[in-house]
């Protein structure tokens, strides 16, 4: 992913208003990402737990999502594990959250939504290539290669956001 402002963030989302999308937090250090790992940029607001946030290019553009939080994994320690949609990563003790996007329809948001189980941190260009760990996965370990990996997760998010623009 290329690097991004605060200004082109702001500016790139699709589902709510351009106040809220003035009002929300940003991650804490847009300088200090690993901008090339990044298939999207992904993150919790800091101020409200109950809020995340997704940036991705499509085509020459920037598509920004603002999702609702809801607590995933059966939230039984370690021994339940659940699976990222996006990248297909395996976490244990919650570490999947139920995210959901306002959909957008012809002139704006319409009311309706779109879920997907990620990753609690949106950490998933993170966790395919190696630089993140996830907890608790144990044995289960896929030797499909990165760049495969890499690839079916932008079919994933593209897919994910095709069903929230359209």
């Amino acid at each position: 992913m290329r690097e991004i402002t605060e200004s082109d963030i702001r500016r790139s989302f699709v589902n709510c208003s351009k106040g809220e999308a003035g009002r929300l937090g940003l991650p804490g250090d847009l300088a200090g990402q690993a901008w090339a790992d990044l298939d999207f940029l992904g993150w919790r607001d800091p101020g409200a737990p109950g809020r995340a946030y997704l940036v991705a290019e499509r085509g020459d553009r920037l598509v920004g999502v603002a999702l609702r939080v809801t607590s995933g994994g059966g939230g039984r320690g370690f021994t339940a594990r659940s699976m990222c949609s996006l990248c297909l990563t395996t976490h244990a003790g919650g570490g999947v959250a139920l995210m959901a996007a306002g959909r957008v329809r012809g002139s704006g948001y319409q009311g309706d939504t779109v879920g997907r189980y990620l990753c609690g941190d949106l950490g998933c260009s993170l966790y395919l290539r190696g630089r993140k760990e996830s907890v608790g996965s144990g044995d289960l370990t896929e030797t499909l290669p990165v760049e495969q990996k890499i690839a079916r997760l932008r079919v994933n998010l593209d897919a994910f956001l095709d069903k929230i623009t359209m």
